[in-house]
C-alpha cells in the first residue's frame, strides 16, 4: 500500500496495490494491522454506504461530536466523487483548510479523515457509490455539520450544472459560528 501525507496533519491517501492480469485485478483494499502502524491506531466499527443517483451531487460537511466522533476511511466503489475533509480542530495551524482527493474504482485511492474534520463529498457522475469504514457508530444527538460552500472555508468544488442538496445540509451553520468542538494536538500523524 502506498501512503501519502497532507499539509493539513492527519489526513492521509492510501492507494493499495493492485495485481492485474487478463481477467482483471486483486487488491488489499484494507490491512488491520498495517492500517494501525502506518496510518491511526485505531478500531472500525461499522461500515456505511450511500448511493447518490444524480452528478452534482453534495453530502456533507459533516462530523460527529465526542464520545462520538469518527475517524472514516472513504472510497469510491462506482462512479467518481471529490472527497473532501475540512480541519475543525480548535488551535490547528490548518484550521479552516481543506484537501480534496478525487475517488474513483479506476483509482482505488482511500481518504483517512481522522475525528476533528468536517467530511463531504461532491459525485461527479450519475449513480455513484461510496463506501466508508467509521470509529464510532452513528449518533443522532452528535451529528454536527459545517455550510458545504462557506467561503471563509473556499472549497473548490466542480462547476456542474447546478446540485443535489439535502435541505439539512443547505441549513449548516458557517465554520466561524461553530463551538470549539475538538482541539488540536500535535501527534505527528
Amino acid at each position: 500500500m502506498q501512503l501519502e501525507a497532507f499539509s493539513i496533519s492527519g489526513l492521509k491517501k492510501i492507494t493499495p496495490a493492485r495485481f492485474g492480469d487478463s481477467r482483471g485485478y486483486f487488491s488489499e483494499v484494507f490491512k488491520r494491522n498495517w492500517f494501525r502502524e502506518n496510518v491511526a491506531d485505531v478500531e472500525f466499527v461499522q461500515d456505511n454506504e450511500s448511493l447518490s443517483a444524480q452528478a452534482g451531487t453534495v453530502r456533507g460537511l459533516h462530523f460527529q461530536t465526542e464520545p462520538f466522533a469518527q475517524g472514516k476511511l472513504v472510497r469510491c466503489i462506482r462512479g467518481r466523487l471529490l472527497d473532501v475533509a475540512v480541519d475543525i480542530r480548535t488551535g490547528s495551524p490548518t484550521f479552516g483548510q481543506w484537501a480534496a482527493v478525487e475517488l474513483s474504482p479506476e483509482n482505488g485511492e482511500q481518504l483517512w479523515v481522522p475525528a476533528g474534520f468536517a467530511h463531504g463529498f461532491m459525485t461527479l457522475v450519475d449513480d455513484t457509490v461510496i463506501s466508508y469504514k467509521v470509529t464510532a457508530p452513528y449518533s443522532a444527538a452528535n451529528d454536527r455539520g459545517v455550510k458545504w460552500d462557506d467561503p471563509a472555508i473556499g472549497i473548490k468544488w466542480p462547476k456542474l450544472e447546478g446540485c443535489v442538496l439535502s435541505e439539512k445540509d443547505g441549513k449548516q451553520p458557517l465554520l466561524s459560528e461553530l463551538p470549539g468542538y475538538f482541539t488540536y494536538q500535535n501527534t505527528g500523524n
